[in-house]
């Protein structure tokens, strides 16, 4: 049995392929990318498979039993990328797919959703088994602002008191790892959330503890954040994007309380602390 993971050289990606080499033959896996050269450090067999390139998928999946298929990170273009990969699935036999989806995709408002949902439709409709992981937000969404915080001396933000149900990307792969390699997760769909929500004062508070500053959150409107984000560098499109996503957040978007997460991959989620301390040693 084959299990082909594309998207394999990215940040999730990677660590699937790394939780699969513990649990199956390295011969049994590949990795579908756009530039297999850079994928020579994983270890496994590397094909090109470009989501915009159908003609590149067909052979990329010819022999493959299982596909985990992470989802594009190209917003606005996922839902005609994920129909040629399951196109071409189909045609080759593929006989399962694993797919990364969002955490309620569908009653989500995040705008991230809609893709989500109309790739659980073609999933669905393609007469192929699939498992969905709905995945909540990674902790390392929020990692990446500790830099900033400390420099600006506050962690800024706009979903108020909203409670954040994050887990790490390694244990989201982990939860991928499991259902890939383990039996009766056809035709499943799993809300997957860390097993402790915070709220981003919570967030500031353990920052302050670990570095013995006073790093206080400061809440601002959604369009107050997506002007200080846009201030410090992104492309307005995308700090209004966030901006938005975190005002969802603080509606509930981004809660969840089911520990699925951490049922199926048998210990706990990583702890808010570990991965501060993580973000502050990086």
């Amino acid at each position: 049995m084959t299990i082909a993971i594309t998207g394999a050289t990215g940040q999730l990606g990677r660590l699937i392929v790394e939780r699969l080499k513990t649990r199956v033959e390295p011969a049994r896996l590949r990795a579908l990318v756009r530039t297999p050269a850079k994928a020579a450090d994983l270890g496994i067999q590397a094909l090109e498979a470009d989501y915009d390139r159908p003609s590149t998928l067909a052979a990329a999946l010819a022999g493959v039993d299982t596909l985990m298929l992470v989802s594009s990170s190209e917003v606005g273009r996922r839902t005609a990328q994920h129909r040629h990969v399951i196109e071409a699935a189909r045609a080759a036999g593929v006989r399962r797919i694993v797919y990364t989806s969002l955490l309620r995709a569908d009653t989500s408002a995040l705008s991230l959703a809609g893709e989500h949902r109309d790739t659980e439709r073609m999933l669905k409709d393609a007469g192929l088994g699939w498992t969905i992981l709905r995945n909540g937000w990674y902790t390392e969404n929020y990692m990446g602002s500790v830099a900033g915080a400390l420099a600006g001396g506050e962690l800024v933000g706009t979903v108020g008191q909203g409670r954040i149900a994050s887990a790490s990307r390694a244990d989201y792969a982990a939860a991928a790892a499991v259902v890939l390699t383990e039996a009766g997760h056809e035709k499943q769909t799993y809300e997957l959330a860390g097993d402790t929500a915070y709220t981003l004062e919570e967030l500031a508070a353990e920052l302050s503890r670990q570095t013995g500053r006073t790093i206080p959150y400061r809440h601002v409107s959604e369009a107050d954040y997506a002007a200080f984000l846009a201030t410090h560098g992104l492309p307005p499109e995308l700090a209004r994007a966030i901006a938005s996503w975190d005002a969802e957040a603080s509606r509930g978007a981004l809660y969840d309380d089911g520990r699925r997460l951490s049922r199926l991959i048998g210990r706990p989620t990583t702890p808010l602390a570990d991965s501060v301390t993580a973000a502050l040693n990086a």
